[in-house]
């Protein structure tokens, strides 16, 4: 597809500045993600096609200065404290925000978009030596001559999540069509162990035992091209695959069996079929948000997903049918409890390092899956009657492994209807869409590997 060209790139401010001299401090949590960004595209039909070229976005950038008003620790710069630790300066640096203009309708542009031409849409700058002038958030504005619109945020993963992330597009979204915000983010430190707690003696460590693995396995060396593949699981289709996902035991059901749960364990299954594994499961970790389990506001803001995984690489011989898949990721999660969440974090406190040099972070050996259901795309309004018709969301850069994003269709009246990023290398993309399990479900592919044949 054609290049995007830039109209316009500027800094943008928030419309009350921030006290003097406040900071935030960057958590255990934040810093094992430093390596790493998000990029997320939310894509809408224009409700008003008569409209001028440039009166939009400029309609958009200043809702978003409105904004940044409740969201100081985005408009901050990254500058170490006194132990050497990242933490953010409020100095009301602002954002850098992109605006552009594609030709043709959002429309078209979906019907031909690959994952290169998508991250056009989300415009992003690696930091090199000068931390304190870098931006750690940047907003892309991209009018369609033809109609729509597409706003792209990509940001530091130090700083957010991508709850976090989506977050900010909600409130923004909210500025502009309210003029106000419906749930501002809230800043404060992660729970502390109450004074005298004392770990169960026969606590479940899988988790501790899983991040030293991941911190001390080295990062993977560049190399493989990966490739993304995004397909649609309409309501019926996904019910369809919870079904197939139950025990083949008949006097046993699952009622808590979760779109996540049935889709992961889909994939997760027929990746490792693509990759040889005839009879047991390849190793991967899970993302996911505990902000609900450490009793947090659904507001919070800054890192609080975690990455969990009891299926180590070369001890895994799981049944790597659908039902069998779908079991080891419950069992996963349901692993994941409030105590072992604040004994890693605690872990994590006492085993912290801050020179620069000795930074640790999280590499993710294997495949990865985040779990993104709880982000309602559909709310995110810029005008009445026009939620987004599509949403991506791009974890960077791509594990070693693969990586599988779970997350809510912007379809408001199918609730269990869900779109499924998979990245992987090429090869496996292919052999993938021609698996017998995957095909039975008839997916419909947004973007990626031979889409027309869909």
């Amino acid at each position: 597809m054609a290049e995007i060209p830039y109209t316009c790139k500027r800094t943008v401010v928030s419309t009350k500045p921030v006290q003097p001299g406040k900071r935030f401090p960057l958590s255990v949590l934040d810093r094992l993600m430093e390596p790493r960004h998000l990029r997320i595209v939310y894509y809408y039909r224009s409700g008003n096609p008569g409209r001028k070229a440039g009166e939009w976005t400029r309609t958009l950038r200043e809702s978003l200065a409105r904004t940044l008003t409740s969201f100081p620790k985005a408009t901050g710069r990254l500058q170490r404290d006194g132990e050497g630790r990242w933490e953010i300066e409020c100095n009301d640096a602002g954002v850098r925000a992109v605006e552009a203009r594609a030709r043709g309708s959002v429309e078209d542009w979906l019907r031909n978009a690959e994952r290169e031409d998508e991250l056009r849409l989300v415009h992003w700058e690696e930091m090199f030596d000068a931390p304190y002038f870098w931006s750690t958030f940047y907003v892309q504005m991209t009018e369609f001559e033809g109609g729509g619109f597409a706003i792209g945020l990509s940001c530091i993963h130090l700083l957010a999540d991508p709850i976090c992330a989506t977050m900010f597009i909600k409130a923004w979204a909210d500025m502009t069509l309210k003029a106000q915000l419906a749930a501002p983010p809230l800043f404060h430190p992660l729970p502390k162990r109450q004074p005298g707690h004392q770990n169960e003696p026969n606590h479940n460590t899988s988790l501790i035992n899983h991040y030293k693995s991941s911190i001390n396995t080295p990062s993977p060396a560049p190399g493989a091209k990966f490739a993304t593949l995004s397909l649609s699981f309409a309501e019926p289709i996904v019910r369809s695959c919870v079904a197939a996902a139950q025990p083949v035991d008949q006097h046993v059901h699952w009622p808590g069996l979760s779109p996540f749960k049935a889709l992961a364990g889909l994939f997760w299954a027929c990746i490792s079929k693509v990759r040889g594994n005839r009879e047991g499961l390849v190793s991967m970790c899970l993302g996911l948000d505990v902000r609900k389990l450490l009793g947090l506001e659904r507001e919070f803001f800054g890192n609080c997903m975690v990455y969990s995984n009891s299926l180590h690489a070369g001890d895994n011989e799981e049944d790597n049918s659908l039902p069998g898949a779908a079991k080891a990721i419950g069992e996963i999660m349901a692993k994941l409890d409030k105590n072992g969440v604040m004994d890693l974090i605690g872990w994590l406190e006492l085993n912290d390092i801050s020179h620069p040099e000795s930074a640790r972070s999280l590499n993710f050996p294997e495949l990865l899956f985040l779990n993104l259901e709880g982000i309602g795309p559909h709310t995110a309004r810029f005008e009445h009657a026009h939620s987004p018709i599509q949403v991506s969301c791009y974890f960077e850069p791509p594990c070693g492994q693969g990586q599988v994003v779970i997350l809510p269709s912007a379809t408001e009246d199918a609730p269990m209807s869900r779109v499924v990023m998979v990245t992987l290398r090429e090869d496996e993309l292919a052999k993938l869409l021609e698996d017998d399990l995957l095909k039975s479900f008839s997916p419909t592919i947004l973007m990626g590997v031979n889409r027309n044949r869909a």
